[in-house]
């Protein structure tokens, strides 16, 4: 039911085209407030595994099913502390990601979409550790 109503929402914003069009950077100042360096990136909920990353533009976390691709993005919705945004990578997926910033430090991420023709779903907090 979920990826029905996320296929749909996507449909409706890609058919709004450049109304929501933005350039990788414009609209998404709260990225640019996060510290760089080295993030983990932890299931929500889980004492699991870890992912880490090196965290030098913060944009990467809206991609993280899709990092390094270039995509095209759209600003769904913005405020004071958070922002989600719809991206289509042409041949390759497009995912859904909302970023809801807690401090210059921890983030809360919960993405889906589409990669290789399968569906994803996930939640994360990510956590700056200290420097690359």
């Amino acid at each position: 039911m979920h990826l029905r109503y996320y296929l749909i929402c996507l449909f409706l914003l890609s058919a709004a085209g450049t109304a929501f069009a933005v350039s990788p950077n414009n609209g998404l100042a709260l990225l640019d407030t996060l510290e760089r360096g080295n993030w983990q990136l932890r299931a929500t909920g889980s004492d699991g595994s870890l992912t880490k990353i090196c965290l030098g533009n913060p944009d990467a976390l809206i991609q993280i099913r899709h990092s390094g691709l270039a995509c095209e993005q759209y600003i769904v919705r913005t405020s004071a502390n958070s922002v989600t945004v719809s991206y289509t990578c042409k041949g390759q997926g497009q995912g859904l990601t909302t970023i809801r910033k807690e401090s210059s430090r921890i983030v809360h991420i919960q993405s889906q979409g589409i990669r290789d023709n399968a569906p994803f779903s996930f939640a994360v907090e990510g956590r700056r550790t200290g420097p690359c």
